[in-house]
């Protein structure tokens, strides 16, 4: 069983893959201050609660934001699954995700693991211009051409800092509850006009923003695949046009993917078009 682990600022998802299913999937608050035999408590039981022991781990594939964080759950699969593994912890880095997409931005190690992974994941599955939008901490929209080439996006503030800067900043304005969405656009009361504001108006940025990206993406003729995912992608896809498919494990898709097929000797040599259907690959 593969065991994939995606490293966020407020969470953590883990999928458990049995071949190409996912059996599990599991999220919760990224929580600097917790050890690793914590993480093994934890991890354990959500484990157990779909029948599955740690020892069936197989291989473990990690990507993460949050260097601390990574440093945490390294040291956990380390002390409790390194003896089991066919291969060692497999951690996410630029150089490797080149040899299956080609970064063409300035500062290609800048840019965060999870958005590659994203693009990787998208592209694999459609080959077509794509944008995919994380709905995280931040809101990124990441683009990615029909040839297999990540050429940058945008970064907002996510929907959890809005709405934590509008209780924050403001004396009447209280936390709300996005989980039932309001009747029209215009509020007749506090709560609901907050929550117009936020779903409505993230809906049409998403939209204004869309079109914008659409007319620069390259070949594109003015369209792309829009794919929303993260947690809060749910919330907003319903009040966007752009947005056509919500992927809610798009991420683990690409560390699948990663992990199944094996870094080659030298990244720099494979292009994004090489690497479409890499059958030279090594699987683990």
């Amino acid at each position: 069983m593969l065991l994939a682990i995606d490293i966020g600022n407020s969470h953590t998802v883990l999928g458990l893959f049995h071949h190409d299913q996912l059996i599990g999937q599991w999220r919760f608050h990224s929580d600097r201050n917790r050890t690793e035999d914590e993480l093994a408590i934890q991890c354990h039981g959500l484990f157990s609660m779909i029948g599955v022991d740690c020892g069936e781990i197989s291989h473990c594939i990690l990507a993460s934001v949050v260097p601390a964080l990574e440093k945490i759950w390294t040291s956990w699969c380390r002390k409790y699954l390194a003896a089991q593994l066919a291969q060692p912890l497999q951690v996410v880095t630029a150089q490797w995700i080149r040899q299956h997409l080609a970064i063409h931005t300035e500062h290609p190690d800048e840019v965060g693991a999870d958005r590659l992974v994203n693009g990787i994941a998208a592209w694999q599955k459609y080959q077509c211009p794509l944008v995919i939008i994380d709905f995280g901490t931040a809101i990124t929209f990441d683009c990615v051409t029909a040839g297999g080439e990540f050429i940058g996006g945008l970064i907002l503030p996510g929907i959890s800092i809005s709405l934590a800067a509008l209780s924050a900043h403001t004396a009447k304005l209280p936390p709300i509850d996005l989980s039932i969405g309001p009747d029209k656009v215009i509020g007749t009361t506090t709560i609901e006009a907050m929550k117009s504001g936020i779903l409505h108006g993230y809906g049409a940025l998403v939209d204004g923003l869309i079109a914008r990206i659409a007319a620069e993406m390259p070949e594109s003729q003015g369209t792309c695949k829009v794919i929303a995912t993260g947690g809060m992608a749910h919330l907003i896809a319903p009040y966007s046009q752009a947005i056509s498919e919500l992927d809610p494990t798009l991420t683990l898709t690409g560390l699948h993917f990663l992990s199944t097929h094996g870094r080659n000797a030298d990244p720099d040599q494979t292009s994004a078009a090489d690497a479409r259907n890499i059958p030279g690959a090594s699987h683990g």
